[in-house]
């Protein structure tokens, strides 16, 4: 072989070795590459999860026009509610703690509770936007879902009966125990509502059910006022008192027995006069009277057995919320789709 044919054949081997280099990468390339989506192929990443902002006490007087009272949208146990327009122009609800309940809790991690609370994220719970705490002031941003709640369907608007049919009561009592569920069992570590009744259920243009004030009962954990008749007798207790999940499907049960019977829970009242009617089946003087009896009464009289397991027996013996969820899921399954 002469130097010539010698240069040829190395010149091969050259190039033959960066051919095959080249086709590793992109055989690499192409192995590695990930595949492209199908348009009706379902994410699997969970959602992103924002924790609440920090604002500073001069832009949410800002936002509230100095806590003007003609941005009142609510008041309650825990505080005022004002309809507010945020730095970036979205309208959001502030709520501003009562003074005597700041005094009270000056030493509690509000801050921290806030942005744990905060990463609550489900359609049936009011998001928590951020908060603002200077001394004598604690205050909760929310996503502003409206002016309206259950309590005021059911009880003081002369046509919230007739906005209210049965179907739609079924759909609210579904959607407010996914949301008692989701934050039972979704979150961690577990959020206990503490103050389940229907004016903490939120119904917003559409009558989506959704839930707000969740995880604050460490701001006022024996303050009657408000509370009286939506929690159990054990919640009053000394010793193993308190608001916990078993509570919070007590609560649950008034709300479904508010719904069957369009009565105020009137301080327990309700309880001890509907669950002998239901044990009786007299079910034409437990039922709002205020709708007729739908001709399938079936679904509404599975909703009052639910009513009567939440709170008519203890603690140790209620049901779990994710039991009462899957019940109800698949009645407003078969009743309204």
């Amino acid at each position: 072989m002469t130097q010539t044919d010698d240069i040829a054949y190395d010149s091969i081997l050259v190039l033959l070795s960066i051919s095959l280099f080249i086709l590793g990468i992109v055989l690499i390339i192409i192995i590695c590459r990930k595949k492209p989506q199908k348009p009706d192929q379902k994410q699997l990443e969970l959602p992103a999860k924002f924790c609440a902002s920090s604002y500073q006490l001069t832009d949410i007087d800002a936002a509230t026009d100095g806590f003007n009272p003609r941005r009142i949208v609510g008041k309650g146990r825990l505080g005022t509610v004002y309809a507010a327009i945020s730095p970036s122009g979205e309208l959001v609800a502030v709520k501003r703690i009562h003074p005597w309940l700041v005094l009270s809790n000056a030493g509690f991690g509000f801050a921290s509770i806030i942005k744990t609370l905060s990463l609550a994220q489900h359609p049936n719970v009011v998001p928590i936007i951020g908060y603002s705490q200077a001394p004598g002031e604690r205050i909760i941003v929310m996503e502003f879902v409206g002016m309206v709640n259950l309590d005021f369907y059911l009880h003081e608007n002369s046509d919230g009966a007739s906005l209210l049919d049965w179907n739609r009561r079924l759909r609210v009592a579904a959607g407010v125990a996914r949301g008692i569920e989701y934050l039972h069992q979704g979150m961690a570590p577990n959020i206990v509502h503490g103050a389940l009744k229907a004016s903490n259920i939120l119904l917003d243009v559409k009558i989506v059910a959704k839930l707000c004030d969740y995880g604050l009962s460490f701001l006022a954990p024996k303050e009657m006022t408000g509370l009286v008749g939506h929690v159990d007798d054990e919640y009053w207790a000394e010793k193993g008192g308190g608001a916990c999940k078993e509570s919070d499907v007590y609560g649950f049960g008034v709300v479904l027995l508010e719904l069957l019977t369009g009565r105020r829970s009137e301080q327990g009242l309700l309880v001890r006069w509907a669950l002998p009617l239901i044990k009786a089946k007299r079910f034409s003087e437990l039922l709002d009277p205020r709708l007729v009896i739908p001709s399938d009464i079936k679904p509404v009289l599975r909703l009052a057995k639910v009513a009567s397991a939440c709170v008519g027996n203890y603690r140790k013996d209620r049901p779990s919320i994710s039991q009462v969820a899957s019940i109800l899921n698949n009645l407003e399954i078969e009743v309204c789709h």
